[in-house]
């Protein structure tokens, strides 16, 4: 029989509350600090333009999408099946959306599913302090700045919960990142990931701002994305860019656009040499007007005039990545804590005692529900580890 442990979480935010929960259904004692005056901002501000927690396709498909064997594990270990099954125990309906996403049935809002759990965790005996600042850990005592006065909490398990670099505003400020330094923990710098791709656009094309450019395909070295992106100010954001942000990373800059991905250049030319000239063809293709207006703009008259060109064109279209936007605007980060330095239980290697999950560990998934579940999953992980 498990003996019960004196637990400290630094966080509350899903892999934080997921640990929690595991550990008070175990019978351990469960104190969660908060730097912030509320639980879960971040969680909150996930939840804005629909709620997506996860994802359900064929699981091979869905652990594609992360970059490390370890998330894949914890993934398999905690599915959205498990994640569906707590929310449901917790009174919170779910339903499957477009592309198999998972949402919480269309009245419940994001403060809703938060307060719920928050109440599941309080009947369970879990304590909630508000306005504390993690500043320091050793192997058996955390301190943190309450009120502008450091006070020392001695802990059986610590569980770091803090968070990657972005959406600084929430909390994640990817600040703990110096204190590992100085204690000689590995650490990896933050980059962003789901982040915007910065394009110089011309004038002609920014002018369509907002606007989407719907059912393309995008090409990015050896990945490639079917999918909606948006025109921007700085370039595109949207899922397939979001998606590529990894292949960028790794130093790729030449993105090719398919305006057509469902026509074949044979049908696309056939279209092209049917119309009484190049630009009613391009809108018998229903190019969207954002890309109508960079061809015009990248093509010379007699290469727009030439209907083998401008199909060839329609198929591949050049864009050149300069970089990706900044981390604070970012959806997500990657870098912090390599699973290198982590015991298989998500322990430090030189503290035992001490777990890490959710963002504040080095890897990387696309949006759509796979970086929630692995939140949750890191977390689930952690509060089953714990003996």
């Amino acid at each position: 029989m498990e003996s019960a442990k004196q637990v400290i979480i630094i966080g509350t935010g899903p892999a934080a509350l997921m640990a929690g929960t595991l550990l008070l259904e175990r019978g351990h004692a469960v104190t969660f600090y908060e730097q912030k005056k509320a639980a879960g901002r971040k969680f909150l501000v996930a939840g804005h333009g629909g709620f997506n927690l996860s994802n359900r396709i064929d699981q091979p498909a869905f652990l594609e999408m992360y970059d490390r064997e370890e998330i894949r594990e914890m993934v398999r270990a905690f599915d959205v099946d498990d994640l569906v099954a707590f929310l449901d125990k917790i009174g919170i309906p779910t339903y499957i959306g477009s592309s198999g996403k998972v949402f919480p049935q269309v009245h419940i809002k994001p403060i809703d599913v938060l307060n719920a759990w928050l109440a599941y965790l309080k009947r369970l005996g879990a304590t909630f302090l508000f306005g504390c600042q993690m500043v320091d850990f050793d192997a058996d005592m955390v301190t943190l700045l309450v009120e502008g006065n450091e006070e020392t909490k001695a802990y059986d398990r610590l569980v770091l919960a803090l968070g990657g670099a972005s959406w600084s505003k929430t909390g994640a400020t990817g600040k703990w990142l110096e204190l590992f330094r100085g204690k000689g923990i590995e650490v990896v710098p933050f980059e962003a990931s789901n982040a915007g791709f910065e394009i110089a656009l011309p004038e002609a094309v920014r002018a369509f701002e907002g606007q989407p450019v719907k059912h393309v395909a995008c090409y990015l070295g050896q990945k490639e994305k079917y999918g909606e992106l948006v025109v921007t100010q700085y370039g595109f954001e949207g899922a397939p860019v979001f998606y590529l942000n990894g292949a960028f990373r790794q130093g790729n800059k030449a993105l090719l656009l398919d305006a057509k991905p469902g026509f074949s250049l044979e049908k696309i030319i056939h279209i092209l040499e049917q119309a009484k000239n190049p630009t009613e063809g391009l809108k018998q293709l229903k190019i969207a007007k954002a890309l109508v207006a960079y061809i015009k703009h990248k093509l010379r008259k007699e290469e727009f005039l030439d209907r083998h060109f401008l199909g060839q064109f329609i198929k591949r279209i050049p864009f050149t990545i300069e970089a990706l936007r900044p981390v604070d605007e970012a959806i997500s980060t990657v870098g912090g804590v390599p699973f290198s330095a982590l015991n298989n239980d998500l322990s430090l290697k030189q503290f035992p005692a001490v777990y890490c999950c959710g963002e504040m560990m080095d890897w990387d998934a696309p949006t759509g529900g796979y970086l929630l579940q692995a939140c949750f999953a890191s977390g689930a992980w952690v509060g089953s580890m714990i003996k």
